[in-house]
């Protein structure tokens, strides 16, 4: 009998979409993690600052976690991934897997119309630039509200929570998010 990979134990898990109708701001990550997979839950990993950053921000009115992330349509916002399967890293992801997992969230939007789609990491928003046929992208692309809009939802970019991100301070991470909440007040 073969023994079976670690792997085995969360690569064939997809986590659920928590988008209802009625959404202001849907999330998108690029793909869930390992933990995430293990848990059914998204940003459950124990670095990611992603559920911090909701309350601090002020998006949210009381902590919440990984655990409450089938609470966020309750607050208007919904959360998906651009590639549905799991992995340790992006980079073992393929081109082939953005193509498609584009074409699957540009079905979201359409469908659930929100107001902001919320990429939620600069590297998610370089990669789906060429999808939509925009012209590329800045060497530095500024986090917040993008020109590009699909199917008349705007664009904005959050910086990835990830604790294995060091590109952005904390306090970074929360200027961003906070920007969008003032942009959603706006």
């Amino acid at each position: 009998m073969p023994k079976r990979r670690v792997a085995d134990d969360w690569a064939a898990l997809r986590l659920t979409d928590r988008i209802q109708p009625g959404v202001r701001v849907l999330f998108v990550g690029i793909n869930p993690g390992v933990r995430s997979a293990q848990t059914g839950h998204h940003f459950a990993g124990p670095s990611n600052r992603f559920w911090k950053l909701l309350f601090a921000s002020r998006l949210v009115p009381e902590p919440v976690t990984w655990i409450d992330d089938d609470r966020l349509p309750v607050f208007g916002y919904g959360i998906t991934n651009l590639v549905a399967r799991p992995s340790p890293g992006i980079d073992d992801l393929s081109p082939s897997e953005y193509v498609a997992g584009w074409k699957i969230l540009e079905r979201k939007i359409r469908k659930f119309r929100p107001e902001v789609l919320a990429l939620v990491g600069v590297t998610l928003y370089r990669a789906i630039l060429p999808l939509i046929g925009a012209e590329r992208p800045p060497a530095r692309i500024p986090l917040g509200p993008q020109p590009q809009t699909i199917h008349g939802t705007r664009m904005f970019v959050l910086p990835n929570p990830s604790g294995r991100n060091a590109n952005f301070s904390y306090a970074e991470m929360l200027a961003a998010f906070s920007a969008l909440e003032r942009a959603l007040k706006g």
